[in-house]
């Protein structure tokens, strides 16, 4: 049975790596492959349950007959709630962020970020642009920073080849800036639940070389790009809807949840909670203060609403979708000693975290970046104690939990399939797998192995 569960997930992998061929959701296939997944080990359980719980079963039949169906209860109960635990709360913070966003983007309290990128030159342009994404990628999470840019950038670039290149750009931006802090990405946020970072040693070690993997692709980029790019009219807004909010309140939904946000990782350390009770937390004094401020367009008979593009709601709730699908299929791998396995091989063949996290990072370019870290991220548990040398690598705050972080995100951007904000970027501006990989690959390359050389040579120098 092991083999066949195996061999399920490494199908749905492989149409995941398809999606763009297949056009099969990515998300359906996760979801599906995961429940198949844990019924079939369902089925089978008891082989595993001797193999991996022998004590905890003997105490939960506390002198009872075993039988089939008390394997089943103790599957479900000790074993199976685990990760359900795990992938509610990582669904519960993605569902509260979308919310603070959502909350954020029907205010147009991004509106701004049209006025301020639209400049004549093209490296004003160009460089506002990415360094906004870079700065909102570490708090929100990439996708739905790279869909928001994506909409201002079609408001303001006409030309469709100037708008692939800097949506490339913003691509690259969007997963080196959601890379070195914890609740910027998924899979970041998905390495410090475990416990294996803090949340400023992990921000400390990789802010750096998330910069240097930004910086290095835009001035690529920009060699690309006309000196002036060819931009659309601004459009004059006029006084015509009383429902705006004035800028100051607009200012101060902003600022409480972009502020919030960075939050979360003090209120869990203070309190101990899960993080996604810390957004919540943010989310509902942003909502609060959305009551107040719109309590008369909330009260007219006709409440008049604001338009926002519904591609940000549905990405992002096919984010959530996929990461609980392939969460339960990371889970059941983890079951079945299919990743305790993978480790072995990895320590025998490979035996140096850097070629493994370059391993994974090229792999990701292929597979989805959520898909290859999560699984990344469950191959070794966190060392409590370690004798020195290679293992330290794999203890708290260790080596391996910042590269399979920085390469897994910075490695998917060097094709556009390998992550989220690559898929937005060719649904939005129809860029194809050879065009990016002609164009941008290299670039993406350049900065992702010069990432990796920053830290290097920080991490020898430092600890």
């Amino acid at each position: 049975m092991t083999i066949a569960i195996v061999i399920v997930i490494l199908l749905g992998y492989l149409f995941i790596a398809t999606e763009h061929l297949t056009h099969i959701n990515k998300a359906l296939i996760a979801v599906f492959c995961g429940t198949v997944g844990w019924v079939l080990f369902m089925c089978t359980g008891t082989s595993f349950i001797n193999a991996m719980y022998a004590k905890e079963y003997l105490d939960f039949l506390a002198g009872a007959e075993h039988t089939v169906q008390l394997s089943k209860v103790f599957i479900s109960e000790h074993i199976f709630l685990r990760y359900v635990g795990e992938v509610g709360a990582l669904a519960l913070y993605l569902l509260a962020t979308m919310s603070i966003v959502e909350v954020l983007t029907h205010n147009e309290c991004f509106s701004f970020i049209e006025k301020l990128v639209r400049k004549r030159a093209t490296w004003q342009v160009l460089w506002l642009t990415v360094g906004i994404t870079f700065f909102l990628s570490a708090c929100i999470d990439n996708l739905t920073v790279t869909v928001l840019m994506l909409m201002i950038l079609r408001k303001i670039i006409r030309n469709s080849k100037q708008r692939m290149y800097v949506g490339s750009a913003i691509v690259i931006a969007a997963s080196c800036g959601g890379c070195w802090t914890v609740i910027g990405d998924v899979t970041s946020l998905m390495i410090w639940a475990k416990g294996a970072v803090e949340a400023t040693n992990f921000s400390a070690a990789l802010v750096l070389p998330a910069i240097v993997a930004t910086v290095i692709p835009t001035i690529l980029i920009q060699r690309q790009l006309p000196s002036h790019l060819d931009l659309d009219r601004p459009a004059y807004s006029y006084r015509g809807d009383d429902s705006l909010l004035p800028v100051w309140q607009k200012s101060v939904l902003l600022f409480l949840g972009i502020g919030g946000l960075w939050f979360v990782p003090s209120f869990h350390r203070i309190t101990l909670l899960p993080p996604f009770l810390g957004a919540l937390c943010c989310l509902g004094v942003v909502w609060v203060l959305n009551e107040i401020f719109n309590k008369t367009r909330i009260r007219t008979e006709q409440p008049q609403s604001i338009s926002l593009g519904r591609s940000l709601q549905y990405e992002v709730l096919q984010v959530i979708m996929y990461c609980i699908g392939v969460s339960l299929c990371v889970g059941v791998l983890v079951e079945i000693g299919a990743m305790h396995s993978a480790g072995r091989w990895l320590d025998a063949n490979i035996h140096n975290i850097y070629l493994a996290s370059a391993f994974m990072g090229l792999l990701s370019s292929v597979l989805d970046n959520i898909a290859l870290v999560m699984a990344g991220i469950n191959i070794y548990p966190v060392q409590q104690f370690a004798e020195g040398g290679y293992m330290n690598s794999f203890m708290q705050n260790g080596q391996y939990w910042h590269l399979i972080a920085l390469s897994g995100n910075i490695g998917g951007c060097l094709l556009p399939i390998g992550s989220v904000a690559g898929f937005a970027l060719m649904r939005a501006e129809g860029v194809s797998v050879w065009w990016y990989l002609r164009r941008i690959s290299l670039f993406a390359f350049c900065g992702w192995g010069a990432s990796l050389g920053v830290y290097f040579l920080v991490d020898y120098f430092l600890r």
